[in-house]
Order: structure tokens, then C-alpha cells, then sequence
């Protein structure tokens, strides 16, 4: 599975005649356009054999913004407009979900689905072989996307040194996976549903402990994701570099399931071969392998 540079395509997806009025309607009811323009818009597409957003931006009667704003509620596809929440700008998914990269990982979401052979509710390791190789990003981006879809939907840092998560979701690092899997919190009470977000939660890594290995090597982390499978429709798990102590192969274990994220030009040949060795070793189930390109 390889992501990288995809094409640019336009926003707008519906090319027939009447997805097009109804997404004139809606933006006639945002206050994007008079109700006059929709015949101008619709005669300018045919002629031009545009799509109706496409030529009304031709026309510049609306921007790619205003485009955006009338497809998400034209398929009822939620994401967030610049300026709402205090998010990441990395999470492309939330607010930039019908750019080349919005593209690219729903094209990544999609694929996924296509490798999953399975009805049950699913949890998967992103793992990559070194710092940098893009697993959080990947990570919070795919749950995002997942959720948007409808799918109740976890996001999980099990990367305890190097938290990243609650950086990207602006909230507090204070409770997390460290504490349930030393015994000293339930699950349940660490778990944080993220404001302006649909059918999505978060559980940060939490501080960090002496022992983070030891701790995501005990038979507690298998018997947590079994408990948090029946709880979401969709677990996806951030993981630490994968070195011989990062507890890395351990995380993709007990999830069953893995995305490998290598980076172009960044990770090595011989460290690919490596990562892919150890899953194989751990008998997880390979989904697929992307590569990023930022």
C-alpha cells in the first residue's frame, strides 16, 4: 500500500446534474449564492463538462472553502472549519479532509478496509521502525477519519516515552495508559471523548513510569484491548519506535493487526526488512505498509 503524491483531485464528488443542485440548494441556504446562480452555475458546467463546484468556483462565485463546508453537509460528512477547536494543524482529516493529503489518507482508510478480512471489531498497531517515520500522524488520522465515518472509534498512545497524541488533541497528559496498565486506574476513567470530534475518544499515554516496557509487556495490555474491543467499533494504537526494548512488537501482538509506516528516503532497507521480520515472528497480521512522503 503506497501513499505518496496522489492525485490531485477536485473536491467535488458528484458529478451528476441533480447532486449538483441539491449542493447549489445547501449553498443557497448558507448564504454562498442566490438561488439565480444555480442555472448559471449548471449551464457554465455543461458547457465547460465541469462538476457543479467546479465551475461555480470557476465563476467565483463561491470559494474552495464555502465548497467544502456544503459537501460535508451534503453527505453528512462532519470535519472541522479552520478556527474551530485548538487542534493540530496535523490533523489534516479534521480540517483539511478534500486536500491531495485529506485525499490520500482516506485512500489509506480505504485500502485497509479492503485487506480486512474480518466483521468483528477491529484494533490495529501503526508501527514503524524509527522516530520520525509519521505513526502519529497516521495514527490520529486514520481514527479521525474512522469516526467521521461513523464508527465509534479509539485512539490509543502507547507510545509512553515519546507522547504525542495529546499534543495533536490539545488535552492533558496527567491520567492515561500507564496508570491501567500498572493497576492503578481503570480503563474506563482514562478514557477522554474529544470535544467537536463524532464518535471519537482518546486515551493518552500518561505519565511516564520507570518500567514503560515491562508494563506494555504484561498480559494486562492484551486483556485491556479485548475489554475496549467491545466498547468501540474501532481501536487504533500508536506505538513506539520499534527497537528490541520498546515494547513495540509486544503493542502489535496483542492488537492482532498492524500498519508498517516506513518513511521515503528516511528508513532503510535493512530496517524495513527488520520491522516486517519481527511482526511476522509475533505471527500479527500485516495489513499493509505506507509510505510516507512529508
Amino acid at each position: 500500500m503506497r501513499i505518496i503524491n496522489p492525485p490531485d483531485l477536485e473536491p467535488d464528488l458528484t458529478p451528476d446534474q441533480d447532486s449538483g443542485i441539491l449542493l447549489g440548494h445547501i449553498l443557497v441556504k448558507k448564504g454562498k449564492i442566490e438561488e439565480n446562480d444555480i442555472d448559471t452555475i449548471v449551464k457554465h458546467a455543461r458547457r465547460k463538462h465541469l462538476r457543479f463546484g467546479e465551475a461555480a468556483r470557476e465563476l467565483r462565485l463561491i470559494t474552495r472553502k464555502d465548497l467544502d463546508l456544503a459537501m460535508a453537509e451534503q453527505f453528512n460528512y462532519p470535519f472541522l472549519a479552520e478556527g474551530d477547536g485548538d487542534y493540530s494543524p496535523e490533523l489534516i482529516a479534521a480540517y483539511r479532509p478534500f486536500s491531495k493529503k485529506g485525499r490520500a489518507l482516506h485512500s489509506l482508510q480505504s485500502k485497509l478496509l479492503q485487506h480486512w478480512d474480518s466483521d468483528e471489531s477491529q484494533s490495529l498497531a501503526i508501527v514503524g521502525s524509527n522516530k520520525n517515520h509519521g505513526c502519529s500522524y497516521i495514527a490520529a488520522n486514520l481514527a479521525i477519519i474512522f469516526s467521521q465515518l461513523g464508527q465509534r472509534t479509539l485512539l490509543i498512545d502507547a507510545d509512553i516515552l515519546n507522547a504525542h497524541l495529546h499534543q495533536l488533541f490539545n488535552i492533558s497528559n496527567n491520567a492515561g495508559l500507564s496508570a491501567v496498565l500498572a493497576g492503578r486506574t481503570p480503563v474506563n476513567l482514562v478514557i477522554k471523548k474529544l470535544p467537536l470530534f463524532r464518535n471519537l475518544s482518546l486515551i493518552s499515554a500518561g505519565v511516564i513510569p520507570p518500567n514503560a516496557t515491562e508494563l506494555l509487556g504484561r498480559k494486562a495490555l492484551k486483556n485491556i484491548l479485548a475489554e475496549l474491543r467491545g466498547k468501540f467499533d474501532m481501536v487504533i494504537v500508536d506505538t513506539p519506535a520499534l527497537r528490541s526494548d520498546s515494547g513495540a512488537d509486544l503493542i502489535a501482538q496483542a492488537c492482532g493487526s498492524s500498519l508498517v509506516v516506513l518513511r521515503q528516503n528516511y528508513t532503510s532497507l535493512k530496517d524495513a526488512r527488520a520491522l516486517l521480520d519481527v511482526l511476522r515472528e509475533k505471527r500479527v497480521n500485516i495489513i499493509g505498509t505506507v509510505m510516507t512522503d512529508y
